[in-house]
């Protein structure tokens, strides 16, 4: 599968909805120009397309990124791409130079290597503008999305240093650099000031060995909830936790679906929102080059669903201090 394109809408079907929306905007036009003598603007965004290092079928951080162009398929009637594999300059730039043949205007790395990519080539594409995550864009039609991962990761340590019987809990983290690691150890002390929180790092984002010898370290050492703070890992983390009636709190998705009784709440990045977001903000000719922020006021992070084993008063009262912190942009303190 990996390097094939896969096209959203094809055939009769797609020709169909073309002509649809070409004699509705003819319409349109005819009346707007009647009415006021401009013509509407049909928008900057003409076709997208996606590259990720591995596959779009992983069920975290892949197939988010692939659902964000099923979004923008759906919303501007756009064809929209992917390819997968994308793992090397040389690689990057041959794909680039294919969505180029075929029209592609706005490409998303799916990843925070891209951002180096994409600064090395984005001079050649000038009609082209790359997006990219958690990097650093420094040419003038590079963007990276930045996710505030702080105070995620204190309201998942909360949950966890709310829900601890041992006080003790774990972070698998992949980085040092990641701030939803710092914030889920505040988070959990805050809330519990009796609580040992220790953190081990894999150093990878997708290494399920090193993250699975890490958590049988933390299991000797009665560590009773993990936050396994890394996509390519997360799953087969929160099934062992499940297999020893532990607890979790998931990453990224919401992965309650793991379990209830053991998927306490999970830390959750909606990148397919923030895809159509910026698609949008492409599409109207207000998308700013440079490195772009979102956090939880921008409804592109949010806390999961609760365990129903979480009591209704705890929950009440963390979705109360999420609500104070989307609007004043401060955590709390003691």
């Amino acid at each position: 599968m990996a390097g094939n394109y896969y096209y959203f809408l094809e055939g009769a079907e797609k020709e169909m909805l073309k002509k649809s929306a070409r004699f509705g905007v003819f319409l349109l036009c005819l009346f707007l120009l009647s009415s006021c003598g401009q013509a509407i603007s049909t928008g900057q965004l003409d076709k997208v397309g996606l590259l990720v290092p591995e596959s779009v079928n992983d069920q975290v951080w892949g197939t988010k990124g692939y659902k964000g162009m099923l979004k923008i398929q759906s919303r501007f009637n756009v064809d929209v791409y992917y390819k997968e594999g994308m793992n090397s300059q040389a690689i990057v730039e041959r794909a680039v130079k294919e969505f180029d043949q075929k029209g592609v205007n706005l490409i998303f790395g799916h990843g925070n290597e891209y951002a180096g990519y994409f600064n090395k080539i984005a001079k050649d594409y000038p009609h082209i503008h790359f997006i990219s995550f958690n990097g650093d864009a420094n040419e003038k039609n590079t963007t990276s999305l930045n996710f505030e991962a702080y105070a995620m990761g204190f309201f998942g340590g909360m949950v966890a240093g709310h829900m601890t019987e041992t006080n003790k809990v774990g972070i698998i983290a992949a980085y040092e650099w990641q701030p939803e690691v710092e914030g889920f150890y505040e988070g959990a002390i805050y809330e519990n000031k009796d609580a040992e929180v220790t953190i081990q790092y894999v150093s990878q984002w997708d290494d399920d060995h090193i993250a699975m010898e890490i958590l049988d370290d933390m299991l000797l050492k009665g560590i009773d909830v993990v936050y396994p703070a890394g996509d390519g890992y997360n799953v087969p983390v929160i099934e062992k936790m499940k297999g020893n009636g532990l607890y979790a709190i998931g990453y990224v998705s919401d992965q309650s679906d793991l379990g209830q009784s053991t998927v306490l709440t999970s830390t959750v990045q909606h990148v397919d929102t923030l895809y159509e977001l910026v698609a949008e903000q492409f599409n109207d000719g207000t998308l700013k080059a440079g490195n772009q922020s979102f956090d939880f006021q921008d409804d592109v992070i949010s806390l999961g669903e609760f365990s129903p084993l979480v009591d209704e008063s705890f929950q009440k009262d963390i979705k109360e201090l999420i609500k104070k912190y989307k609007e004043t942009g401060k955590l709390p303190v003691k």
